[in-house]
């Protein structure tokens, strides 16, 4: 159960990076040269299920959930002022990104109720 816990920890700390770095590209929308940036849950994913392969009791395992800071640049086509931000594909990306965070959110306050259900009897 913990690590359920954890790994809600981890999502929502994924979604908290993800809207920052959503809401930079909106505020850059207009500034010329700017190339809009993002980070992905797959690919955050993949570099979780790396580091948390332990082939020996002796290894040290990580018991924080890390999320790296590693972006990745759009590769949409650039504006007359090489800007690629769209504006409708950012909100959009913030729109699934509060989806995801409201969701986990309902699943940690739905185990928490769980949990204070199964003290009081």
């Amino acid at each position: 159960m913990a690590d359920l816990f954890k790994a809600l920890e981890g999502l929502l700390h994924f979604t908290k990076i993800r809207h920052s770095i959503i809401a930079s590209n909106i505020a850059n929308v207009d500034t010329p040269s700017y190339k809009a940036k993002d980070f992905t849950f797959q690919t955050n994913l993949n570099q979780e299920m790396i580091a948390l392969k332990i082939t020996s009791e002796k290894h040290i395992s990580n018991t924080n959930p890390i999320i790296t800071t590693e972006l990745k640049d759009e590769t949409t086509q650039p504006w007359l002022d090489n800007n690629n931000v769209e504006l409708d594909m950012e909100v959009a990306k913030m729109t699934e990104n509060a989806i995801l965070y409201h969701s986990a959110i309902n699943i940690l306050s739905t185990k928490i109720r769980m949990f204070k259900g199964a003290l009081r009897r």
